[in-house]
C-alpha cells in the first residue's frame, strides 16, 4: 500500500484570531495543529517525510501540507492517484459531543477540528482524492506509533508526552508484536507539557515553541528557589498518575482557552511576567532551573511507574516533551532502562509519519527497523545549485572542489582556522534538528565562538548553547558515555567528561553537559567523512553543529535560500554539495 500520512490544523490559529481578537501574537500558539507535515510510506517502508513549514518558510506552519504532500509524491515518482489512504493524526470524532457544550465550541470542532473540515482542505489542494481514503489516527496513537515501529524492537515500553492530543496530554503503552496495548492516560487538564509551555510564555518566550530555550536557560539557575511553588503545581501520585491543580484554575471555556486564571496565578505567586524585550533576571533563571527539575521528576515518576510495573527495560518516547534533551538524558541515566529510543522527529510533524505506520501496520506491512538518520527530505541537485549561483554571481563566487574527500579537507581547513562555515548537502532532515545535511559548523575549541554564532549568526540569545557533532569512534573519549553508544538524533544530554570541559567551551554547557550527536559512516557517511577530516586537521573528531538558519526562520531547503541565508550572516564560507561559495569582493561586486 502506498500511504500518505499528514498532520496538522490549517483552520485553528485564524479560528482563535477570528473569536480571540486582539491577543497578544504570542498567545495565538496556545491552540492544536501546528507543525503539519507529510510523509510517505510505501510497502510499510519510509520513502519520504517533510515539514510544511520548509516549503512555505512559516515556522510552525500549520497550513495543509499541500507543498511536503507533492514533494513525497514527487520524490517516490509517483502520482496522487496512486495513494491508496491519506492518513491524519488526528481524530476528534469520538470527542464531537463533548464539543457541543456551548456554540463556540461547537463551531470548532465543526470549522477546524471535524472530518468535514479536513476534507474540504483534501478537496482543495488533492482534488480528486476520493474522501472514502481519508483516514484518522488518534493522536497518541500516531505519536506511538511513530516511535514503536522505528525503534527496531518488538517489545518495549511507548510513552507519549505533549501538551495535548485530542484530549489527552500523556499515554502510555505496551508494545509487543505489532501491537500497542494502551495502559494508561493522563487528561489534557493535568499536562506538563501545557504547564511548561505556560512557564515558558511567562518568562517571556513563545508557546509551544520557545520551551527549548527554558531547557537551556535552566542550568544558569538554582532549582531550590521555586521547588516548593512547582512541588504544589504538580502532585505525582502513585500509579504513575500526574495531577496538576494550577491547570484546574480555568474554569469557564475563555479561561480554559487562553488559561487566564492559571496565568494570574503564576503571576501572584511565582513573579511577575516578563516582556520578551526585557532582561533575563537571575530569578528568571532560577524559575527555570526548577521548571526543568519538575520535568525531569515527572518524566522519571511516570515512566519509572510503568517500567516497573511492566517489568519492560526498553523506552520509545514521542510528543513534543520527548525533544527535551535534559530530561531525556535524566531519564537515560536514572537505571530505569537498559536503553531509550527517541523518535528524531518526535513534535507534532513526526505524527504524519506516526499515522501512516500505523495504519501500515494494520495492513501487516512494516518491518519494524531502527531508523537511521531521518534523511527524508529534499535533495537539491547540481542543476538547481548551478541555477541558484548563476542567479547571485553578482555577489558570491564559487570554486568546484572534485569530489566529497576534497570537500571536506578544504572545510575541515578553514573550520581549524576558525572560520564559521555553512555545509549544505544531500536530503534535508525530518525533524528540528540539523544532522550534518543542513548544519552551521565551527570549531568547538575556540574559546569567544559560541558568542560570535549567537550574535552575528544565529542572531540568538546569548545563554543558548550550541551542540558537539562527533564521531561514534572518538564519542567515548570526550563525552562520558560507554564505547559504542549511540546517539545520532541530538535528542538527549550527556556530560562532557571533566577534563576535557576547558578544550571545548563552544559546546560545554555551564552545568557541564552537552547535548552531543555521534556519527557513524554507516547511517551518516558524508558527515562522517568531514568529521574524520576535521580530526586528521585538529586531532578532535568534532564539530560545532547548529542548524542552518536564523532565528525566527525555518532550515533552510533550497540551493537559493542557502545562498540567501550565508549572505544575510556573518557565515564565512558555504559548501553546497562539492562547491565552495564565498563572497564576491565589494570592488568585484560592484564593478
Amino acid at each position: 500500500m502506498n500511504i500518505l500520512g499528514i498532520s496538522g490544523f490549517e483552520g485553528a490559529v485564524p479560528f482563535k484570531k477570528a473569536h480571540w481578537p486582539g491577543l497578544d501574537e504570542r498567545e495565538y500558539r496556545i491552540s492544536q495543529g501546528h507543525d503539519s507535515a507529510a510523509a510517505l510510506v510505501i510497502d510499510g517502508r519510509i520513502v519520504a517525510a517533510a515539514a510544511q513549514e520548509r516549503f512555505d518558510r512559516r515556522k510552525h506552519s500549520a497550513a495543509f501540507p499541500a507543498d511536503a504532500i507533492r514533494y513525497c509524491l514527487a520524490h517516490a515518482g509517483i502520482t496522487l492517484a496512486d495513494v491508496d489512504e491519506v492518513a491524519h493524526g488526528f481524530e476528534y470524532g469520538p470527542y464531537r459531543a463533548l464539543f457541543q457544550a456551548d456554540p463556540l465550541s461547537t463551531d470548532l470542532y465543526r470549522k477546524v477540528y471535524s472530518r468535514e473540515a479536513l476534507l474540504a482542505l483534501v478537496a482543495r489542494d488533492l482534488p480528486g482524492f476520493p474522501p472514502e481514503r481519508v483516514r484518522h489516527v488518534n493522536h497518541h496513537v500516531a505519536h506511538a506509533a511513530s516511535a514503536y515501529f522505528t525503534s527496531g524492537w518488538d517489545e518495549c515500553l511507548v510513552a507519549v508526552l505533549d501538551g495535548m492530543g485530542e484530549l489527552m496530554s500523556t499515554t502510555v503503552f505496551h508494545a509487543k508484536e505489532g501491537r500497542l496495548e494502551k495502559l494508561r492516560e493522563i487528561s489534557a487538564a493535568d499536562s506538563i507539557g501545557i504547564l511548561y509551555s505556560l512557564v515558558t510564555l511567562h518568562l517571556g518566550f513563545d508557546f509551544n515553541s520557545d520551551e527549548y530555550k527554558i531547557m537551556g536557560l535552566a542550568p544558569y539557575g538554582d532549582p531550590e528557589r521555586y521547588r516548593a511553588f512547582f512541588e504544589q503545581a504538580v502532585e505525582l501520585r502513585e500509579e504513575g498518575v500526574v495531577r496538576i491543580p494550577l491547570l484546574h484554575l480555568d474554569r469557564t471555556r475563555d479561561e480554559r482557552e487562553n488559561h487566564l486564571v492559571a496565568r494570574r496565578h503564576l503571576e501572584e505567586n511565582l513573579l511577575p511576567a516578563r516582556s520578551p524585550e526585557a532582561d533575563i533576571s537571575a530569578h528568571h533563571c532560577d524559575v527555570a532551573a526548577a521548571l526543568q527539575a519538575t520535568l525531569d521528576r515527572t518524566m522519571e515518576h511516570v515512566c519509572g511507574h510503568f517500567a516497573r510495573a511492566t517489568g519492560l527495560r526498553k523506552l520509545a518516547m514521542a510528543g513534543g516533551v520527548a525533544l527535551n534533551c535534559t530530561a531525556n538524558g535524566r531519564l537515560l541515566r536514572s537505571g530505569l532502562f537498559d536503553d531509550i529510543y527517541v523518535q528524531p522527529a518526535a513534535g507534532d510533524d513526526g505524527v504524519a509519519l506516526g499515522a501512516a505506520l500505523y495504519r501500515a501496520a494494520g495492513a501487516h506491512e512494516v518491518r519494524n527497523t531502527r531508523m537511521p538518520v531521518p534523511f527524508l527530505g529534499p535533495h537539491h541537485g547540481e542543476d538547481e545549485i548551478g541555477a541558484a549561483l548563476r542567479a547571485t554571481a553578482d555577489r558570491v563566487e564559487a570554486v568546484p572542489l572534485e569530489n566529497l574527500a576534497e570537500a571536506c579537507a578544504s572545510a575541515a581547513r578553514l573550520i581549524a582556522d576558525g572560520h564559521v562555515i555553512a555545509w549544505y548537502r544531500g536530503r534535508m532532515e525530518y525533524g528540528p534538528r540539523a544532522l550534518g545535511h543542513r548544519s552551521i559548523l565551527a570549531d568547538p575549541g575556540h574559546p569567544a565562538m559560541r558568542e560570535r554564532i549567537n550574535a552575528m549568526v544565529k542572531m540568538r540569545e546569548a545563554f543558548r548553547p550550541f551542540a558537539p557533532a562527533v564521531t561514534v569512534e572518538q564519542a567515548p573519549q570526550w563525552f562520558d558515555i560507554p564505547p559504542g553508544t549511540q546517539l545520532p538524533y541530538m535528542i538527549v544530554t550527556v556530560d562532557v567528561r571533566e577534563e576535557h570541559r576547558a578544550a571545548l567551551p563552544a559546546v560545554t554547557h555551564i552545568n557541564g553537559s552537552a547535548r552531543v550527536q555521534t556519527v557513524s559512516a554507516a547511517d551518516n557517511p558524508d558527515f562522517h567523512a568531514l568529521l574524520k577530516a576535521l580530526g586528521q586537521t585538529t586531532g578532535r573528531e568534532m564539530a560545532l553543529n547548529t542548524s542552518f538558519n536564523v532565528k525566527g526562520q525555518p532550515i533552510v531547503n533550497t540551493p537559493r535560500e542557502a545562498i540567501d541565508t550565508f549572505l544575510g550572516t556573518g557565515i564565512e564560507f558555504l559548501f553546497l554539495e562539492n562547491t565552495l561559495v564565498q563572497r564576491r569582493p565589494r570592488e568585484s561586486a560592484n564593478a
